[in-house]
C-alpha cells in the first residue's frame, strides 16, 4: 500500500469548515499520480508513451469530514490489473487515524486518441505485487 500525505487548505473547504465533497476526487488523483511516480513512471511519462487512464467510475463513501489544516494520509492500492482495466482502492484518514473516506476508482487504459489499449507490461509487472488481497 502506498501513502500520500496532504494538508487541507482553506481553499478546499466550505463555509462549514470541511472539504467540499468533490475535492476528494482531486486528492485521490494526486495520490494515484504519486503512487505511479513511486513505481518509476510519472503520469506525464506514461501519457507521452501514449497511455492514459481515464476514470470510468468512482465510488466514494464519506464517513467523517476532513477539516481545514488536517493532515491527511491517503492510502492507495491496486484492486484489479487486467488487460485494459485498472482499479484502485483508497482510504483517507486524518492525523488521528480516523477513517474519513473510502473510495474506489475504476480506470480503462487507452491511447491518447481514447482507443482501448493494453496496460503497459512494465507497469503491470510493478503493480501486481501490490494487489489487494
Amino acid at each position: 500500500m502506498f501513502v500520500y500525505h496532504h494538508r487541507v487548505s482553506y481553499a478546499e473547504c466550505t463555509v462549514g469548515d470541511h472539504i467540499y465533497h468533490s475535492r476528494y476526487l482531486d486528492l485521490l488523483e494526486a495520490a494515484r499520480g504519486e503512487y505511479l511516480r513511486s513505481l518509476g513512471r510519472t503520469v506525464l511519462e506514461l501519457q507521452e508513451a501514449d497511455y492514459i487512464f481515464p476514470v470510468i467510475e468512482a465510488r466514494l463513501r464519506y464517513r467523517a469530514p476532513a477539516r481545514y489544516d488536517d493532515w491527511l494520509a491517503i492510502e492507495v492500492r491496486p484492486l484489479l490489473v487486467e488487460r485494459v482495466r485498472l482499479n484502485f482502492a483508497h482510504r483517507i484518514l486524518n492525523q488521528h487515524g480516523q477513517l474519513l473516506v473510502e473510495a474506489e476508482t475504476y480506470h480503462c487504459c487507452t491511447s491518447r486518441d481514447e482507443k482501448p489499449k493494453r496496460l503497459p507490461p512494465e507497469l503491470v509487472e510493478k503493480l501486481l505485487p501490490h494487489l489487494a488481497k
